[in-house]
């Protein structure tokens, strides 16, 4: 049992909001793994940072990732920060990861910066800034798709996304 799809992105980038309408529109479930993290700590993603630090986060997110690549039929949809970890970039292999790409002025009108980032906390922009810089690089490495969200409607990223997965499985059943 594989994901259909994985999503990665940076914060702002719609991977919440289009996991939830993609998997809606498949048929299928979809799983946070920031969401499965709070679940499993008992307490949110800012409490972790702040109480136990960001390498525990990461530990955690990284178990996270793991069982639900390795368990969940659905729509992944990872923190943005996931992709970090080497172990999670060899487990995310074969995959079709489709990276939300957006630009800085769309991330901060859709998250406003204010909430729940540990990792924007101060001088989010530049922060922002500096975490794409980061990880754009793996985020385009991992990419079997990406799709910019800029200026774009929820339904029609998910239909470029669903038409990529539809083509995608023709392919594999008529190779295989």
């Amino acid at each position: 049992m594989r994901p259909v799809a994985v999503l990665t992105g940076p914060p702002g980038s719609g991977k919440s909001t289009v996991g939830v309408a993609l998997a809606e529109r498949l048929g299928l479930t979809v799983l946070d793994t920031d969401a499965l993290v709070e679940h499993r700590a008992g307490t949110s993603i800012t409490d972790i940072f702040v109480d136990q630090g960001e390498a525990s986060f990461r530990a955690l997110e990284k178990a996270a990732v793991a069982d639900a690549l390795a368990e969940h039929p659905g729509v992944v949809s990872l923190g943005g920060g996931a992709v970090l970890d080497p172990d999670t970039q060899e487990l995310l292999a074969g995959h079709r990861v489709v990276f939300l790409d957006v630009s800085l002025r769309y991330a901060a009108r859709r998250s406003g910066f204010d909430q729940g980032r540990p990792l924007l906390a101060l001088n989010p922009r530049g922060q922002w800034l500096q975490l794409m810089a980061d990880r754009r690089p793996i985020y385009e490495r991992l990419a079997w798709l990406r799709v910019n969200t800029d200026e774009r409607e929820v339904a029609d990223i998910v239909a470029e996304i669903a038409a990529a997965i539809e083509s995608d499985a023709n392919q594999r059943s008529q190779d295989g």
